[in-house]
């Protein structure tokens, strides 16, 4: 049983996955923006960012940079890698919700001032997106539509310190409509309570500066479900398996509902701890299996929520460090005084 976060050989897999994806991971090209972004904010909390060198952080903002569609209405956003040249003419070029919140939140975390960002074009393509019901594709085009697009819209929109893109009530109104019978959320009305899809509508709430939108019944019901998903770790709904990224997702989610006192943190870390691979690094979603850079990212966050002493603390609505989230009230501010 592992005691202790072991801190180098994570970094060293982080770096790793920013340098090369393996060829088993090909298929993650498709998310590579959100692969990098786990990897960034991961070396962050584990305060290992100061390894790379300035011109290394620059190449990676520049790389980020390299993603962003401007001037494109509503087709504008962020892609998920330069695979595809960005090409006025090519209408397969369409900025992805998840893709700019993960491409905005990198360049927070390496200390981008963000003046490169054309803030009026991604809120047109965050406006873009939003649905008559109020909720969020991931996409104008052929792209699923749930409570995960909905955070992303929200995470946008609180960075870049501009709400016009989105139409509160509305979101606001889907996610009340999403609350299921046993008091959780799901990714749409009527569909099963979930942990990642409840963590994405209170995250949402609390961003939108909405959480009194829930009533007191509402609240309480809604943390019981959220304590009892702890079994050790946490699972993600009842009956399925403890998962180290509901360490997040549910941690984060009472720490929101100011409750997360509630949870046992030691049985929390313990089973977390007991996932990570000591000899290459990473985490993995339960004992025994194999690392991926979800789970070694989320697990990492899980712990920083639980005040593991040798990791920087987060801002769980955002799911970046406090550093990070630090420099965007300083980003704000300026933008205020300009």
């Amino acid at each position: 049983m592992n005691q202790q976060v072991f801190k180098e050989v994570h970094a060293k897999y982080f770096r790793r996955i920013l340098q090369m994806l393996s060829c088993d991971s090909s298929m993650m090209d498709s998310i590579r923006l959100t692969i990098a972004y786990f990897a960034i904010s991961g070396l962050d909390i584990l305060d290992s960012l100061n390894e790379f060198s300035v011109n290394e952080k620059n190449a990676a903002i520049d790389w980020i940079y390299k993603l962003q569609i401007t001037n494109a209405g509503r087709k504008s956003g962020f892609l998920a890698s330069t695979t595809l040249p960005i090409i006025d003419s090519n209408d397969y070029i369409i900025g992805h919700l998840a893709m700019t919140y993960t491409g905005l939140a990198s360049l927070l975390i390496l200390g981008d001032d963000l003046s490169r960002i054309d803030r009026k074009s991604l809120i047109e393509g965050i406006e873009a997106c939003q649905n008559p019901d109020g909720s969020f594709s991931g996409m104008i085009a052929g792209c699923e539509s749930d409570m995960r697009f909905l955070y992303c819209a929200c995470c946008v929109s609180y960075i870049l310190n501009d709400w016009t893109g989105i139409d509160v009530q509305k979101a606001v109104d889907f996610i009340l409509r999403s609350i299921s019978y046993d008091g959780a959320i799901g990714q749409a009305p009527g569909l099963e309570s979930h942990g990642g899809s409840t963590f994405c509508a209170i995250a949402s709430l609390f961003l939108m500066n909405k959480l009194d939108m829930l009533s007191d019944k509402q609240l309480s019901r809604l943390r019981r479900w959220c304590i009892m998903r702890q079994d050790g770790g946490f699972q993600g709904r009842p009956g399925k398996p403890t998962d180290t990224c509901y360490s997040f997702w549910i941690g984060a989610t009472l720490e929101l509902l100011g409750v997360s006192h509630l949870s046992d943190s030691h049985e929390n870390r313990v089973f977390v701890l007991d996932t990570q691979d000591i000899l290459m690094g990473g985490f993995a979603k339960s004992p025994n299996l194999l690392t991926d850079p979800l789970h070694t990212y989320l697990g990492l966050s899980g712990l920083s929520l639980l005040g593991e002493s040798n990791l920087c603390p987060m801002y769980a609505a955002l799911n970046v460090s406090r550093r990070a989230y630090a420099h965007l009230q300083e980003i704000h501010e300026k933008w205020r005084n300009t």
